[in-house]
């Protein structure tokens, strides 16, 4: 029978799964375009983008029209379809368009372990590459739904999306209607998808003969614009000598702020659903009690955490951090206002744990941040992270956190003199005490019980960049600072 505890973590681990393999990375790779491109910044310039096909009927029809007005396309093939049709593969790479990856077979990556979505790609590629004598650059998920892995197995292929798609897969849209959608994107800088195959699950076999009805008339209104309509390649080469001309102030836009909303609801759910607990009202920390799960932690002071020991895995206040990330100039700020907001928490979290009999059986520190450097000197013990899911995870998490929500968060990554890597941060309770008692100066020690506090949250989306606490906060900002 299947224990109490043995559930939750079964719910737990499905919990972290749904979120960090699937859910977390299409939202914020639509939302914050995350190793993504899905819109331009040009001045005259328009991206058509075609999926699904080739298609035998419908897409030598296209090429012609796009032939009659000058314009260029990116499409992104299924494998499928481009291994029965290499002469249209050979003749829209001869025509001077570009040829990108949409998986060998139409499904989505959610339902696809990495190494089998790997396949479906190089496979796709290699049917290009036969046909058209050079390999694409270029990689659309089907549906545009990415996985966890898609950023880091997929480097070498620029990740493209769309900024407008209208439906033009069902037939019953029509070609009038379709048409009224379109022009409302007549405008520069846009990435719009459309289909030039109906033969994938969801669309209609007829419904491109609606698409190409709508799109003549849509490249003449572009055309009496004077908009070009360009492939993708052109598109990001213009955008990227815009974003050099005018480089604005990093800020948070209306969708970023709505997904940060989404978050911190999410955020509520989870405390609701395992049992996360308060500190205190104006606290930083959150916390829960719970099984270590790792490799054994060896610690300087001769004592370890091992697996299934209990620890207090500490979750931090995801309001706190927003707020304390977007108001931050630059990574030394952050260090100094996240150091204050932690040593202010310290003892509240020492006096809330002294008074949790729940507590008792814990044995020790664990937490990861990527703001670690001299740590040491507070009594924890710097570790690096194994390989694996929970590390991958980790990376991404941290740094999205980061770019995100830090004004200079990218180029912050984007600095390489002092790589951000996040890593284990360990020390035991009977050290924990000790510190927490030196900085309480006139307050009585806590008891001497076997605890332990877990800078975990990572898997929560609460793993953060906050060091633990000195109380020297000048000091801790020079060692803390990248």
């Amino acid at each position: 029978m299947v224990g109490k505890q043995d559930m939750e973590n079964f719910l737990l681990w499905g919990f972290y799964f749904l979120t960090f393999y699937a859910f977390l990375p299409g939202l914020v790779s639509r939302t914050f375009g995350f190793h993504v491109f899905k819109r331009g910044r040009a001045k005259q310039e328009i991206a058509l983008t075609f999926d699904d096909g080739p298609d035998p009927v419908y897409t030598p029809r296209l090429l012609d029209l796009l032939k009659r007005y000058d314009a260029k396309a990116t499409f992104f093939v299924v494998g499928i379809h481009a291994e029965k049709h290499p002469d249209i593969l050979k003749r829209m790479h001869d025509e001077g368009h570009v040829i990108g990856i949409h998986n060998y077979v139409h499904k989505t990556n959610w339902l696809m372990r990495p190494r089998t979505v790997k396949k479906q790609i190089h496979r796709t590629s290699d049917i290009i590459k036969q046909a058209t004598g050079s390999r694409t650059a270029y990689y659309r998920p089907p549906w545009g739904i990415v996985n966890l892995f898609d950023f880091s197995n997929l480097g070498y292929l620029q990740i493209i999306l769309w900024s407008a798609l209208f439906g033009d897969w069902r037939k019953r849209v029509g070609a009038d209607r379709l048409l009224q959608r379109m022009m409302k994107k007549l405008r520069p800088g846009e990435v719009l998808l459309l289909h030039d195959c109906g033969l994938t699950f969801g669309a209609d076999k007829e419904a491109p003969e609606n698409m190409l009805a709508a799109l003549e008339p849509f490249l003449a209104a572009g055309q009496a614009k004077g908009y070009r309509f360009v492939h993708i390649t052109e598109m990001i080469a213009l955008s990227g000598r815009g974003k050099k001309a005018g480089r604005a102030k990093p800020s948070i836009g209306w969708t970023k702020r709505i997904a940060v909303a989404c978050w911190m609801g999410w955020e509520r759910v989870f405390h609701v659903l395992f049992r996360v607990k308060e500190v205190a009202e104006d606290c930083i920390f959150y916390y829960r009690i719970v099984p270590y799960h790792g490799k054994t932690l060896e610690l300087s002071d001769g004592r370890s955490i091992t697996d299934k020991d209990r620890v207090v895995e500490i979750h931090f206040d995801n309001r706190k951090l927003v707020k304390l990330m977007t108001e931050s100039r630059s990574m030394m700020q952050l260090a100094v206002m996240l150091i204050r907001e932690a040593k202010k928490g310290m003892p509240q979290l020492a006096h809330k744990l002294a008074a949790d009999e729940s507590v008792q059986p814990a044995k020790g520190i664990y937490g990861v941040s990527m703001i670690n450097r001299g740590v040491e000197q507070f009594g924890f013990d710097v570790l690096p992270m194994p390989k694996g899911l929970f590390d991958t995870s980790t990376r991404f998490y941290l740094k999205l956190l980061l770019r995100v929500l830090n004004p200079a968060g990218k180029q912050r990554l984007a600095d390489q003199s002092h790589p951000l890597e996040p890593r284990i941060i360990a020390m035991s309770m009977e050290h924990f005490w000790q510190t927490s008692a030196s900085g309480r100066q006139n307050e009585p020690a806590p008891p001497r019980m076997k605890s332990a506090i877990h800078y975990d949250g990572s898997m929560h989306g609460n793993r953060d960049d906050i060091p633990p606490v000195s109380y020297d906060s000048s000091n801790a900002a020079r060692e803390f600072t990248p």
